[in-house]
């Protein structure tokens, strides 16, 4: 993956923050007992979610791949496995 630099926008990175944050707080309450405060945190989760698929939507995620960046991938692709 580190080839095609899958997750590493702007997007992703704030989607994945944003539920970070949101795992956090609801281990905490849970820890805690305090249901509320773990469905708060719940929801933070699925917010960072919601912030990351708007900001791909913006256009601050991965472009769409076109067919001639895929082909060319098919072809190197093909070409490594044949040489091993």
């Amino acid at each position: 993956m580190a080839g095609s630099a899958h997750g590493h926008t702007p997007a992703a990175w704030t989607g994945v923050i944003i539920s970070f944050i949101g795992f956090c707080i609801a281990g905490v309450f849970m820890v805690a007992a305090n249901a509320p405060g773990f469905w708060a945190g719940i929801g933070v989760v699925l917010l960072g979610g919601v912030v990351g698929g708007a900001m791909k939507i913006a256009g601050l995620g991965m472009p769409k791949e076109s067919a001639d960046v895929a082909a060319a991938r098919e072809v190197a692709t093909t070409s490594a496995r044949a040489r091993h």
